[in-house]
């Protein structure tokens, strides 16, 4: 199959940067259970590649993603209490397949950005937005709920910006975005964009692998959490830990002897 009717596309540079793109532009990078089963694969396979060492999603053509496919709604509308079940649960497994990455990941959104879009963007440690992205979470509008994706992007914009949104269906900004915290910075235009991703993954390949990984799973670990003793002591076994480990020797010394640590510099 040639690459322009591939629905996903996925390129890995020499430094580890995986850039995975929606290839749907006609239907503006809309789900079908196939974009579903696809990105799956990917995050799940890019998860256990050690030498990826960021990840980039984007949208080819005039959209980031327009939620759900038309035809695949149609499909879903004579589906099953059952097959309904198992439908959402591919689409839940895939976000939290990226959302538990332990890569760093960045969204670039230009376009529409609706749905299952927005929660994509929301599973993602950084997301930068073209001044024209434009936001939605339509699902009331269509008689469903905003189910699966909300664990994110509740998380992204809080539970008083999700009592709007999701239930007014209204349009908003990139800078309502980035008010919200949905966005973490906006791009005046798609150069922009692409400058900002490449600021970005610079920081990305400067830290050392294992610890953005653990320092993922650091986040989710405490969020939330009552600062007790048994978080004191969680936390301060961590660094132990880590400082124990080659990679947090090699940094102590290569910042001790003022150079840069092995994991920065190219092969």
């Amino acid at each position: 199959m040639a690459d322009n009717e591939e629905p996903v596309l996925l390129d890995v540079t020499q430094e580890g940067v995986a850039t995975v793109t929606l290839n749907r532009p006609e239907l503006h990078n809309s789900f079908s259970d196939d974009v579903i089963e696809r990105l799956a694969d990917i995050f799940d396979d890019l998860s256990k590649q050690d030498g990826v060492r960021a990840v980039v999603i984007q949208g080819r053509g005039g959209s980031f993603c327009a939620g759900a496919d038309l035809n695949w709604m149609r499909r879903a509308a004579d589906f099953t209490e059952e097959q309904n079940l198992e439908d959402a649960t591919a689409l839940g497994y895939m976000l939290r397949a990226l959302n538990n990455m332990p890569k760093p990941t960045i969204a670039l959104v230009h376009g529409s950005a609706y749905a299952g879009g927005v929660g994509l963007v929301a599973a993602c440690d950084v997301a930068v937005a073209a001044r024209n992205a434009v936001f939605c979470l339509t699902e009331v509008k269509i008689g469903l709920i905003p189910a699966v994706i909300s664990p994110y992007v509740i998380e992204a914009i809080g539970a008083h910006n999700a009592r709007r949104y999701f239930l007014t269906a209204e349009r908003f900004t990139a800078a309502d975005a980035f008010r919200m915290g949905l966005v973490h910075e906006i791009a005046e235009d798609y150069a922009s964009l692409e400058a900002a991703r490449d600021r970005l993954v610079a920081h990305f390949l400067s830290g050392a692998p294992g610890a953005m990984a653990e320092t993922k799973d650091l986040i989710f670990a405490v969020r939330n959490r009552r600062i007790d003793s048994e978080l004191v002591l969680d936390t301060a076994r961590r660094i132990a830990a880590r400082r124990i480990t080659d990679e947090g020797r090699e940094g102590i010394a290569s910042f001790l002897e003022k150079r840069k640590p092995r994991w920065s510099e190219p092969d």
